[in-house]
């Protein structure tokens, strides 16, 4: 059960830590925010594989606890895609406790400036801790991997891309980036 209850957790934090970043790059509104998981990706949260339907048992769970705090979330899946439809509640709930120097609202900032660099990026990571991994990659999708070995602020690996002068960047769990092979 104690297994289970950390799933919940880790799950309920990327649902809060996606949606942050979403609010972080594109303002807060109070509307329903709709979140996509592969039952791939669900099933990292849980260490195991379940099924669909053994997924969508766990789901009901999940949302039956996180109601109080993201409002009654709605579920639905089209085969093994996962569909989690927070409600405004939970929008709100997010926005409401959103540090205002979060790690994540920064790093938004900085990459939306005209002459970012990747030397900035680093400066950023930096700042919250001397222990992240920093590595030049060459997969044919990202330039740069980045993320936290002592998982503060966050546990997620950041995938930077240089593109004609600007730098975008993909977040994801280490469990997924591993998925992907890159």
């Amino acid at each position: 059960m104690e297994e289970l209850r950390l799933s919940y957790e880790k799950l309920e934090k990327n649902i809060i830590d996606i949606i942050k970043e979403e609010q972080a790059k594109l303002g807060y509104r109070k509307e329903t925010v709709r979140l996509y998981y592969p039952l791939r990706s669900l099933n990292h949260f849980f260490d195991d594989e379940y099924g669909i339907r053994q997924m969508k048992e766990l789901l009901q769970v999940f949302c039956q606890q996180v109601r109080d705090k993201l409002g009654d979330i709605q579920v639905t899946n089209e085969k093994d895609r996962f569909c989690f439809a927070i409600p405004e509640k939970g929008v709100e709930y997010i926005h409401d406790n959103m540090d205002k120097n979060e790690f994540i609202k920064e790093l938004v900032e900085t990459v939306q400036k005209h002459g970012c660099t990747i030397e900035d990026i680093l400066n950023i990571f930096c700042s919250y801790s001397q222990d992240i991994h920093f590595e030049k990659v060459d997969n044919g999708e990202f330039n740069y991997l980045i993320y936290f070995k002592d998982q503060h602020p966050d546990s997620y690996y950041y995938c930077f891309t240089v593109e004609e002068g600007h730098i975008i960047y993909h977040r994801f769990l280490q469990e997924d980036y591993e998925d992907f092979g890159f």
